[in-house]
């Protein structure tokens, strides 16, 4: 008796582990990570080593109200200067805006931090955008200018279309950041 009751034990075991195994494989497609969850956060770092101090280079980006050294905006306009909550909306060529806000503001780090409250994602294919920019020293008396960012594509659903992916988003951020720096290396260096 004893090993029939061992047997049905036994039996029993493997049939329970063999149930849950079947569910587990029939309904993991529902709750697998690439069906569970829509974009993931995407992050671009660019930097470019300007020959001036980092003072020179400060005074260039200090002002939340005047992005003029971004070769794409054409007008600046905005509220409250450098305090933290000030606006500003940036015209671009073309006529297309971009809404941001500054959420940090750390002149003794020479960094602030702002994102952007309202954009086309025709004009640039983000969401939830957010973004840094710092000066640090460099060798030789130079100075490094870094711009930082975070954001999720411009489509916020599964299968994106190619304009709207996280690669188009990465892709159009880094653009926009190298040519930014680029832009604001040459101003300067060149003392203009």
């Amino acid at each position: 008796m004893r090993v029939t009751i061992g047997r049905r034990t036994a039996v029993a075991a493997v049939l329970t582990a063999a149930g849950a195994a079947a569910l587990t494989v029939a309904f993991a497609p529902a709750f697998s990570p690439a069906w569970a969850h829509g974009p993931t956060r995407q992050k671009v770092r660019e930097s470019i080593e300007i020959n001036a101090p980092q003072d020179k280079v400060w005074a260039a980006i200090r002002n939340f109200q005047d992005m003029s050294w971004l070769p794409p905006v054409t007008k600046t306009t905005g509220e409250k200067g450098n305090e933290v909550g000030a606006t500003r909306q940036l015209t671009l060529t073309g006529g297309a805006t971009v809404d941001e806000e500054l959420y940090k503001y750390e002149p003794d780090m020479m960094s602030y931090s702002y994102r952007i409250t309202k954009v086309d994602v025709k004009v640039l294919p983000v969401t939830n955008y957010s973004s840094t920019l710092t000066v640090s020293p460099a060798p030789d008396g130079k100075s490094k200018l870094e711009w930082a960012g975070a954001f999720y594509r411009g489509f916020p659903n599964n299968d994106p279309p190619p304009e709207l992916s996280d690669e188009a988003a990465k892709t159009a951020v880094s653009g926009l950041y190298k040519t930014g720096l680029e832009a604001l290396k040459k101003k300067i260096e060149s003392g203009s």
